[in-house]
């Protein structure tokens, strides 16, 4: 699309919709929303040249020896911010990140989406990606602050009353649909305050750019509900945690590669899945990105901890689910909602190209279940584990060539080392459960 034509667009969607401020959105290395805000005054110039910022105390981008950087408008994404006022609305745009002399910034997470995408694109494949989204709501103390006591005693498929949250998940589903998501559930989920909702499957840049959309929209209506939505992976010792499992499709000449009958993969199929595999324990450093994703991972409760993979099975880390409207595909179930999707899906489409490329040999199916294996561990000595805390995730990132491929040397020594320090900073910290432990003994 032409210069002029984005203008025309931008400044045709900013009079319909009377949009009076506009939010540049982007993302940083850890998968947190930022933004910059300008007046319609300033869309001309920001699509023409884009907006300079000073990157020097944003996360992975400090790193770069050029702290300042430009976002550049995607104009595809603007998008009316249904909660903010509706007369003089608010407006977002997701941007891309360049230099202020027009090359792009190897850091920026949505352009190493985009340049997978093209490789896949050269290899005649199409990623299409979804994800399940769950999280909890818990209250706020008299000064708004979140505590951590769920808004409700509820389970599995619970109705109101005793599903408290039913309100503002509806409420979130609605301003979602309004912003152009087509929600295909939601409900209340195993733990005490705990809610999922699923949205339809897009390309794999749409469904990024969708996830961290929907993480605002979660925490913004939550808020004004007065309660506090929270991604954390195990907020609550006794409840289950909280994942985002990630379904994959790979279209080519229009046939989806997970395309199985009778419990049998297609040949690429196998390779894909056996790259993934193969690279799981490293890209596990970037789906699991926080030292409270491993208690979800250890903890029990549905989170899958060896990798395996087998049809239907719901203790597989890949799972390859029923055939239901002619959607193939499967199921990763490790990644957690903290992580940033950009660098997730990316590794995951790259990990699963190079078991392509070498036709990796995809192990035996299990249908075993996370009990069976933990019960009898010497018997299944031999079926390897996920990493068990953050520094075993980054140990097997750093001997991992493919991620520092896929990232660029620069940006994965930058994550390496912010990673390694918040690691640190855990190690070092005195937690109530030692005192518990061990003050009245030794």
């Amino acid at each position: 699309m032409s210069l002029e034509k984005k203008i025309m667009d931008a400044m045709e969607f900013i009079e319909e919709n009377d949009v009076k401020f506009i939010r540049l959105q982007f993302c940083d290395l850890f998968g947190q929303n930022r933004n910059i805000a300008i007046t319609p005054m300033q869309i001309q110039r920001a699509l023409a040249t884009g907006i300079p910022f000073d990157a020097s105390l944003v996360v992975g981008f400090s790193e770069s020896n050029h702290s300042d950087l430009v976002l550049c408008p995607d104009i595809s994404t603007i998008q009316i911010l249904p909660w903010r006022p509706q007369q003089g609305k608010v407006a977002r745009i997701i941007c891309d990140i360049r230099y202020p002399n027009g090359e792009i910034f190897e850091a920026d997470s949505r352009l190493i989406l985009k340049e997978t995408l093209a490789h896949a694109a050269a290899e005649g494949f199409q990623f299409n990606t979804s994800a399940e989204c769950e999280f909890y709501l818990f209250r706020q103390d008299e000064n708004g602050d979140p505590t951590i006591m769920p808004t409700d005693q509820a389970g599995y498929f619970d109705l109101a009353p005793y599903d408290r949250g039913e309100n503002t998940r509806r409420e979130i589903c609605l301003t979602l649909e309004d912003m152009g998501f087509e929600i295909e559930s939601s409900r209340h989920e195993a733990g005490r305050g705990q809610h999922e909702i699923d949205f339809k499957h897009d390309d794999a840049l749409s469904s990024a750019d969708n996830i961290m959309t929907f993480k605002t929209v979660v925490k913004t209506i939550g808020q004004r509900n007065g309660v506090h939505a929270s991604f954390l992976p195990k907020p609550l010792v006794d409840e289950p945690g909280s994942g985002m499992h990630i379904h994959v499709s790979l279209i080519k000449d229009g046939t989806d590669i997970f395309e199985s009958r009778n419990n049998t993969l297609t040949e690429e199929a196998g390779y894909f899945i056996a790259g993934v595999l193969a690279h799981i324990k490293g890209i596990t450093a970037f789906a699991n990105p926080l030292v409270n994703s491993y208690k979800r991972l250890t903890g029990g409760k549905e989170a899958p901890r060896h990798i395996t993979w087998g049809f239907g099975n719901h203790s597989s880390l890949i799972r390859i689910p029923p055939l239901i409207d002619n959607y193939f595909r499967f199921e990763l179930r490790s990644p957690d909602p903290t992580c940033n999707p950009y660098l997730t899906f990316a590794l995951i489409l790259e990990a699963g190209l190079e078991g392509i490329e070498k036709k990796l040999p995809l192990m035996d199916e299990s249908d075993l279940d996370e009990d069976e294996i933990l019960k009898d561990s010497q018997k299944y000595k031999n079926i390897e584990e996920l990493p068990i805390t953050l520094i075993e995730a980054i140990d097997a990132m750093k001997s991992d060539a493919l991620i520092k491929r896929v990232l660029g040397e620069n940006l994965a020594n930058n994550y390496i080392e912010l990673k390694t320090l918040e690691w640190m900073d855990y190690i070092k910290t005195v937690h109530p459960w030692e005192i518990d432990r061990y003050l009245s003994t030794y």
